[in-house]
């Protein structure tokens, strides 16, 4: 179902608990029913937007766009250059006693010269201006062109624009609020409209559609701040997708008119997350990330700006190397994953997030589907199939997630061997097999074969499938048959611990199914693995939901939703399929986060691919250095200028010279000596293998990212604490 028709039965059906769309019939599999909650009720948890939520205020903070990668709430930063950091290195002492001695000689230069300039004037111009305000204009004039003379001459040598910037511009701005302050004190403010920029109006898109009564309520709520900005940007995407259809515009307005802010609610009833950490700004789609520091290797215009990431940024994926313990998951990972889940309760993102059961990617109660096999309290599953609609499909990403790295060069057959079981299988049931009926028709056994067999002939079906059962009949028992392979490697999800979790047998029962073909919807799905008590089935079901939601986003009609995908630990599942996937998310509104600890967890064939699918690359501390030497080669080189100064003792002049340089030996207790300066452009790498392993402080790292366009953002250092 597309975007614009979950809107439409959100607004038609506004004064009943919401859900999603019901398991559709035939296979089982797509979004499984979430947790209704009447529309209205105060979300779980309060968040920013519900204690006095100064809307109007927040959508009139200034804000500033066009560079990617900066945070764009607030204003907008003061432009740099590398001559005016150089000049920032300049001792105060020097640089006022510079200033001072041009303005002496200037003001010297301009008094004699002006007197006899003048002097020079008054003859020459005399007979033509006379002796009154003509001659008194004119010597005003000359007199201005040699003030700008010298202003630009001895202001240039003595850097008076520095001297103004650093001491003069605060004090002259620290005088202005100081006046300011008193006169507050002594003149009333003026009324609303006169001379004062008029308020921003958060309901101005719904004005030009509605009449004032339907408005009513939810201006009342935004005056008493109960209005957040996540409802500001859930009911102006709703409007944008039932502008042009008048039927859905009246039953939205009716929502607005009735129900005021809480009109068209996520499904799942929640307004708000419980325990916002990061900073976000949902008008732009950003969430903060850090501050990039004020050091030489930063690029001059980035230093001091802070640093966001948002769907544009997103959308050519973002690959994270670092070891444990170094903020990769608290100060990357749970902030992307945040922010997403804040876009999809307004209605503009899907967030599927993967991690260890123990991994802290924000509380359950962030997420409406939480799948956690082998736990007790997990309420959802995790269809194996992914709701494909080809059985060919669905059984070529089941054998790529079964099969671990070593045994890839069997991928091909493994495909082949399940799409011969799958394909019939779902023919004749009208259902996918499950888990232990799969293994069992994989390994051969005499009952469930013939079972199969029985079920074509009976839907009429051998015919077409009698080929493919044959080819499966042949392969069977031979040494190099990956049919047993794949059922070992199901046996590990066929334990008594994962009953339910998965696609049920005909006689099993289980819990509602999550499939990633559920990717139009704005979902929130958090995915526990079990990596502690059953490490190889985790790998196996992360590799399986990082392919079928790479599948999923790259072939969704609807990509109005940004499609966002968060791995915690993406070392098992990388592979060549996960690289062109990669690759095909750029063009389909998606993108991926993945975390590694290093990349020699990865086939060398596969760490440069990875590196040229991925546009955004992070380097945190204690990264080992042949892992930083593929970020140095991948951010390249950069021209700087290079100083070499060379000593040596001064032997100039005579003996007087010379005995004074010996006198001030003795009482300094250094000899004099003679510096030889030499500056040359060379050419360096940004950041060196050995800088990315060894001078990273903590809480820092080296990010670097490219937007959808193409535009990049050079490798900075940036400050991730606060």
């Amino acid at each position: 179902m597309s975007l614009e028709g979950a809107r439409e039965r959100q607004v038609g059906q506004m004064n009943e608990a919401e859900s999603y769309p019901p398991l559709p019939k035939g296979p089982p599999g797509g979004v499984p029913p979430l947790a209704t909650g009447a529309v209205g009720a105060r979300p779980q948890g309060g968040g920013s937007g519900w204690s006095g939520f100064d809307l109007v205020g927040w959508l009139g903070a200034p804000r500033h766009t066009g560079t990617p990668g900066v945070y764009g709430l607030g204003p907008a930063p003061r432009a740099r250059h590398e001559q005016e950091d150089a000049a920032t290195t300049v001792p105060a002492w020097k640089l006022l006693l510079r200033a001072l001695l041009n303005l002496i000689v200037a003001w010297e230069v301009f008094y004699y010269l002006g007197s006899l300039v003048g002097a020079e004037l008054h003859n020459v111009l005399r007979p033509y201006v006379g002796d009154g305000f003509g001659l008194t204009l004119t010597t005003w004039l000359v007199d201005l062109a040699e003030i700008a003379l010298l202003v630009r001459l001895f202001g240039g040598m003595g850097r008076w624009a520095l001297v103004w910037r650093r001491y003069g511009l605060p004090t002259a701005r620290a005088v202005a609020r100081r006046l300011a302050g008193a006169a507050e004190g002594r003149v009333s403010i003026p009324a609303q409209g006169a001379g004062q920029p008029p308020a921003v109006d958060p309901w101005r898109e719904f004005r030009a559609v509605a009449h004032p009564q339907d408005l009513a309520l939810v201006e009342l709520e935004t005056a008493q701040g109960r209005v957040a900005d996540i409802d500001h940007q859930r009911l102006n995407r709703a409007l944008e997708c039932v502008r042009d259809h008048p039927e859905r515009l009246t039953a939205l307005l009716d929502a607005v008119r009735d129900h005021g802010a809480a009109a068209c609610a996520h499904p799942s009833g929640a307004r708000d997350l419980a325990g916002r950490g990061a900073q976000h700004d949902l008008l732009l789609r950003q969430v903060r990330l850090g501050r990039a520091e004020d050091v030489p290797k930063n690029p001059a215009e980035y230093r001091g700006t802070e640093l966001a990431l948002d769907p544009v940024l997103l959308g050519t994926s973002l690959l994270a190397v670092g070891p444990a313990g170094t903020g990769k998951t608290a100060r990357l990972a749970r902030p992307v994953a945040e922010a997403l889940c804040l876009q999809a309760l307004a209605g503009t993102a899907v967030v599927v997030v993967i991690g260890g059961e123990a991994t802290d990617l924000g509380p359950d109660s962030w997420y409406d589907v939480v799948i956690a096999p082998g736990a007790e309290q997990s309420r959802y599953g995790l269809d194996l199939y992914g709701g494909a609609r080809s059985a060919d499909a669905a059984a070529a990403q089941l054998a790529d997630a079964l099969l671990p790295d070593e045994l890839a060069a069997r991928a091909d057959s493994a495909r082949q061997a399940l799409q011969q079981v799958v394909g019939p299988f779902r023919a004749a049931y009208r259902r996918p097999p499950g888990v232990r009926e799969l293994s069992l028709l994989l390994r051969g056994e005499p009952t469930a074969w013939e079972g199969l067999q029985q079920a074509l002939r009976a839907a009429g079906l051998m015919e077409d499938y009698r080929h493919e059962l044959a080819q499966r009949e042949r392969t069977r028992g031979q040494s190099d048959d990956p049919g047993v392979l794949l059922a070992d490697r199901l046996a590990l999800l066929d334990r008594p611990v994962f009953a339910g979790c998965f696609n049920p047998s005909a006689a099993a029962d289980s819990r509602p199914l999550f499939a990633m073909h559920a990717l139009d919807h704005p979902l929130r799905v958090r995915l526990k693995l079990p990596e502690h008590s059953h490490p190889e089935a985790a790998r196996i079901l992360a590799r399986l939901a990082v392919g079928q939601f790479l599948h999923a986003a790259g072939g969704r009609q609807d990509r109005s939703l940004f499609a966002g995908l968060v791995v915690d630990d993406a070392s098992g599942v990388i592979d060549a399929h996960t690289v062109r996937g990669l690759q095909r998310l750029r063009g389909a509104h998606a993108g991926a986060v993945l975390l590694l600890r290093t990349l020699a967890d990865l086939p060398e064939g596969l760490r440069a691919p990875l590196f040229g699918a991925v546009g955004g690359r992070m380097a945190f501390p204690g990264i080992a250095p042949w892992d930083g030497a593929l970020f140095a080669e991948t951010w390249g080189t950069v021209w700087v200028d290079e100083t070499d100064v060379t000593r040596a003792p001064d032997t100039s002049g005579g003996f007087l010279k010379r005995t004074w340089r010996s006198a001030r030996a003795v009482l300094e207790g250094e000899r004099a000596q003679t510096e030889s300066v030499t500056t040359r452009r060379v050419e360096r790498r940004r950041w060196s293998p050995s800088d990315l392993a060894q001078l990273l402080p903590g809480g820092h790292a080296v990010l670097s990212l490219t937007a959808v366009d193409g535009t990049p953002v050079p490798p900075l250092l940036v400050d991730l604490r606060g």
